[in-house]
């Protein structure tokens, strides 16, 4: 693969495992408080962490991301180059490894792929694994220098000028229950319900025994509940699962942007109008 290639947005544990060694690919976890962490991991896979050095820490809301400078620091830490291929996956199915590869993406790597259904696909295929609290080798720094990703990310008010605009849908990323506001949400003190004149696609109704569906149920799944070919700002309750949705509108070539703040941002207590029920 030449530097000037545009890795593909998935590989298989097939092909995981007959690149494993190669010292141009890089394998990493992405790990996050929301999901129990595993016993076993890839060999060799590094951690990149969504509620440490891949978050703003100046931030009031989880998950943000964080400036150019902080996540070039954590991408270098973490040992990447530019030229390196590196291949993000999670302990549990598709999850947080797409808001990891978004994040790289979005600030310039080409060279960033999810691995379809994480590790258990890993386990299925009956491919070797170290325990989780393995020692690793320390790394010498990577040299991925980000660019500043203007434009990929929405705030409260530009979600709110996108639907007053109708220049793009919002899409509800998390489970039919919360978006209706008949089901608790998981961190303290947010309202109950949807922002009014968003759309629910639950992440998990694009996944298949954890792997993403074919492009063309991708893109069925998006033209029910969004329209056919029209932008859209992808949500979720703090920005990690919305990027599912974000990579399933990727696969089918559809311009997406992501609201960071999400549902922790919009259910505060404030100003923000709130829905309740089915959309």
């Amino acid at each position: 693969m030449s530097p000037t290639d545009r890795s593909p947005a998935l590989v298989d544990a097939t092909w995981l495992a007959a690149h494993l060694g190669d010292p141009r690919v890089i394998v990493l976890e992405a790990v996050v408080g929301t999901l129990p962490p595993a016993d076993r991991r890839v060999p060799g896979a590094r951690r990149a962490d969504l509620d440490g050095s891949l978050s703003d820490p100046a931030s009031d809301l989880p998950h943000t991301r964080p400036d150019a400078e902080r996540l070039g620091v954590a991408v270098r830490d973490l040992g990447v180059d530019a030229a390196h291929h590196v291949v993000v996956y999670d302990a549990h199915s598709v999850y947080a490894s797409a808001r990891v590869r978004w994040m790289l993406t979005t600030a310039g790597h080409a060279h960033v792929s999810v691995l379809d259904g994480g590790l258990p696909a890993w386990l299925d295929a009956g491919l070797p694994t170290e325990p989780a609290d393995a020692p690793q080798e320390s790394v010498a720094p990577g040299d991925f220098v980000p660019r500043a990703a203007d434009g990929v990310v929405v705030d409260a008010d530009g979600v709110q000028a996108v639907l007053d605009s109708g220049a793009a849908v919002l899409v509800d990323a998390r489970s039919t229950g919360r978006f209706a506001g008949r089901d608790p949400e998981p961190r303290p003190g947010l309202r109950g319900g949807h922002v009014p004149g968003s759309v629910n696609l639950p992440f998990t109704d694009l996944l298949d025994d954890g792997r993403l569906r074919p492009v063309d149920a991708l893109r069925a799944a998006l033209d029910a509940v969004a329209g056919p070919d029209v932008p859209v700002v992808v949500s979720c309750g703090s920005g990690v699962t919305a990027c599912v949705v974000g990579l399933a509108a990727e696969l089918t070539g559809r311009p997406y942007r992501v609201y960071d703040g999400s549902w922790a941002d919009w259910g505060r207590p404030g100003i923000r109008p709130v829905e309740t029920g089915d959309a």
